[in-house]
């Protein structure tokens, strides 16, 4: 197979992804970019607004957007870092980490479809090429 023939089967099964990925947030009408946001709260815990703008490489105004939209839904909370009261932490309520988890099960059992033709093997392989071509 050449090169884009394989980039072509690579971005086909990546549209899938995305796609499923937004049929699990449409339930709580959540966009791709706010979930990413929360996500990284629940693993990083309270995090301040420039980290968060760097996890999600985006500008510092754009996660001050996408934590205000979180914010207004009750899924975060803002409040001074202690170590730096010039500085706000973004941390998530109890709502935040429920529907966190409520979503990361949904997404998981979408791509579970994705390669549910897939043996264990097989996805082991697959995994093992990802890694291998983003350089891991």
């Amino acid at each position: 197979m050449d090169a884009d023939a394989l980039a072509d089967a690579f971005w086909g099964v990546a549209r899938q992804l995305r796609s499923r990925n937004k049929e699990a947030l449409a339930p709580w009408e959540l966009t791709p970019s706010q979930f990413r946001a929360a996500a990284v709260v629940a693993r990083h815990g309270p995090i301040r607004l420039s980290a968060l703008a760097e996890h999600l490489r985006i500008a510092p105004r754009s996660a001050t957007e996408v934590v205000d939209d979180l914010e207004s839904r009750g899924l975060v909370e803002r409040s001074p870092d202690p170590g730096d009261r010039r500085a706000t932490l973004v941390t998530l309520t109890e709502r935040g980490r429920t529907l966190v988890g409520e979503i990361q099960a949904a997404r998981h059992a979408r791509s579970a479809d994705v390669f549910a033709t897939l043996d264990a093997h097989d996805r082991a392989e697959l995994g093992r090429l990802l890694r291998k071509v983003a350089g891991e």
